[in-house]
């Protein structure tokens, strides 16, 4: 299992919103370059990357930031945030992201979605942003009548479904593993969890998951507020052993 820290960026910044609220917003480094080169020194093999004023305008917002990031990184970067058309996409991709992840057209346009994912084959992921259940668009604003899981079964080519449980997001309260199994037992596409990672438990709770498709884990604030250390989370998870672990380390 993977885990993928989270870089969310707002008017240039590393931010982190409170369940989804933009008014919401804390800053964490002003520089999302820097974060994305500190997270790959400490081991991570994919970064993970929200253009959140591309969410909320419905194009790509933070082209210039987005493009030096994936410059200065060797290791895979998947990209979401006003993703709604085939240029936007072909755009970040001949950049070199190495994933584009699209949301709000899956809701809007599934036929056009489809056709992106025959054309880009594994570079196309679904983000499905649930709240209570049923998947939050454009930047998490407005939300549909439409099931995650519902959404999620009209894309079974696509790379992977980005889970991510709105209500918990920013909180560190904890993942929906209920709502995880759900997902992951009802498609037969990879499942990467987001959403409400608060500690190294939490990362380990995940594994009974792994064996139904279960891949990923993007962590987001706990990296940020030192509650999870990103080299223990990935020997926790990854390769590791879990005697490995150092006795202080952060569990619940």
């Amino acid at each position: 299992m993977e885990v993928i820290p989270a870089i969310d960026i707002l008017a240039g910044k590393c931010v982190r919103l409170y369940r989804g609220d933009y008014d919401r917003s804390e800053i964490f480094n002003d520089n999302p370059i820097d974060v994305a080169k500190q997270w790959a020194d400490l081991g991570a093999t994919r970064l993970h990357v929200v253009d959140l004023d591309g969410a909320k305008e419905g194009k790509t917002t933070n082209y210039s930031t987005i493009a030096e990031i994936v410059k200065s990184l060797s290791i895979p970067v998947q990209v979401g945030g006003g993703l709604r058309d085939r240029q936007s996409i072909s755009q970040l991709l001949n950049l070199g992201v190495a994933r584009t992840i699209v949301g709000t057209i899956a809701v809007e346009k599934p036929e056009l979605v489809n056709e992106l994912i025959a054309e880009f084959t594994d570079k196309i992921a679904i983000g499905i942003d649930a709240r209570d259940g049923k998947v939050a668009t454009r930047g998490w604003l407005e939300t549909s009548q439409i099931s995650a899981v519902e959404l999620a079964l009209k894309f079974p080519a696509a790379a992977a479904i980005i889970y991510t449980d709105i209500h918990r997001d920013g909180t560190l309260s904890g993942v929906n593993e209920a709502a995880l199994r759900e997902m992951a037992e009802a498609v037969e596409i990879p499942v990467i969890a987001s959403g409400g990672v608060s500690c190294l438990s939490d990362l380990l709770s995940l594994l009974s998951l792994e064996p139904l498709g279960v891949n990923g884990v993007i962590v987001g604030k706990a990296l940020y507020t030192g509650d999870v250390d990103l080299k223990e989370a990935i020997l926790a998870i990854g390769e590791g052993r879990l005697q490995d672990i150092p006795p202080n380390s952060s569990f619940c």
